[in-house]
């Protein structure tokens, strides 16, 4: 067998050629094979060592030889390819996305262009792999609208991803903002600086929060002021927590009020909104229960209740029946 009959086939009703559906099978496989390689996310470690390599390399030709080929070769041509298809997109949409992007942590250091290309190709894949796997055999009409369905659901599910991730981060933040502010309160008392506090914060735990503490301590070591860095940490976030403080902050940093003082009260704060926001979860949990408890354990509690009594009611409404029709008729 050649590698034409794999490949290709000639369709009897048309009398073309076309590629076989293994063989697109096979392409598609190793596109989304090349995909995940481009934007898996790589250790921190290497990703330093890169980054160092980069800067202090002998500046020869050969530094970037000791990349992997598809970093070398393979993933330009990739973000080439979103580009293009992301400036096919409203201008108007990348301030947009650039906010969604930065609330959800730049994952894979995408771009809003990056980001339009990937939902333009997860629109376009799924809905060709349908149409050259299924469309002569389930016909014109029918393989379009699937198609089209297939598309929309691709084109839209990059977003919904986005924002869930969004929520989830900006959840984790709301969480860790107490229990830091009363690490960095306590360091603060004991005579530590903000900045050091702020590291010794980094240092405990590992979240969302702690990763942008780190970044903050970053930009000010290389001369970013205090409260440019903060405000930037806002920008990144978008959590009205987080924002209200950082704005506190600077208000009280600006009007000579010691730290130490700010970040007992903010710490308090943040406690008692903590403690109300559980609250208001408990209390929608008995509105929440309602669709479980109809749907799921009230016909299962009725069938036990209701069950065994089932065959007598049915027995004396057929004995009535009975009793009814021997009657004489009344004229």
């Amino acid at each position: 067998m050649s590698w034409d009959t794999l490949l290709l086939y000639l369709d009897p009703g048309t009398g073309s050629v076309l590629l076989s559906p293994a063989a697109f099978a096979l392409f598609v496989a190793l596109a989304v094979g090349l995909v995940w390689m481009a934007f898996r996310p790589a250790g921190a470690r290497q990703a330093v060592d890169a980054r160092l390599s980069g800067y202090l390399g002998d500046g020869s030709a050969e530094g970037g030889m000791d990349r992997p080929f598809v970093s070398r070769a393979i993933v330009p041509i990739i973000r080439r390819v979103l580009g293009v298809l992301g400036r096919l997109l409203p201008h108007r949409q990348t301030e947009e996305m650039w906010r969604k992007l930065r609330y959800a942590g730049e994952p894979g250091g995408l771009t809003p262009i990056d980001f339009a290309g990937v939902r333009i190709l997860a629109a376009v894949l799924p809905a060709g792999a349908y149409l050259v796997l299924f469309g002569p055999s389930s016909g014109m009409a029918v393989a379009l609208r699937n198609a089209l369905l297939l598309a929309m659901l691709g084109y839209f599910a990059p977003r919904l991803w986005l924002n869930m991730r969004v929520r989830r981060r900006q959840h984790q933040i709301e969480r860790a903002l107490p229990d830091a502010l009363d690490m960095m309160t306590v360091g603060v008392e004991a005579g530590l600086a903000f900045e050091s506090a702020m590291i010794k914060v980094g240092e405990q735990w590992d979240n969302p929060l702690t990763r942008e503490l780190r970044r903050v301590v970053g930009e000010m070591r290389v001369g970013t002021p205090r409260d440019m860095a903060l405000r930037r940490m806002v920008e990144r976030t978008g959590v009205e927590d987080l924002s209200t403080f950082v704005a506190i902050l600077i208000q009280s940093t600006q009007l000579g009020v010691p730290i130490a003082q700010v970040l007992h009260s903010q710490a308090a704060e943040m406690r008692l909104k903590r403690r109300q926001r559980a609250e208001q979860l408990a209390r929608q949990a008995s509105v929440k229960m309602i669709f479980p408890l109809i749907v799921c354990i009230f016909p299962a509690l009725m069938v036990v209740l209701v069950g065994p009594a089932i065959p007598q009611i049915l027995g004396f409404f057929v004995t009535m029946s009975e009793s009814l029709r021997g009657l004489p008729a009344i004229r």
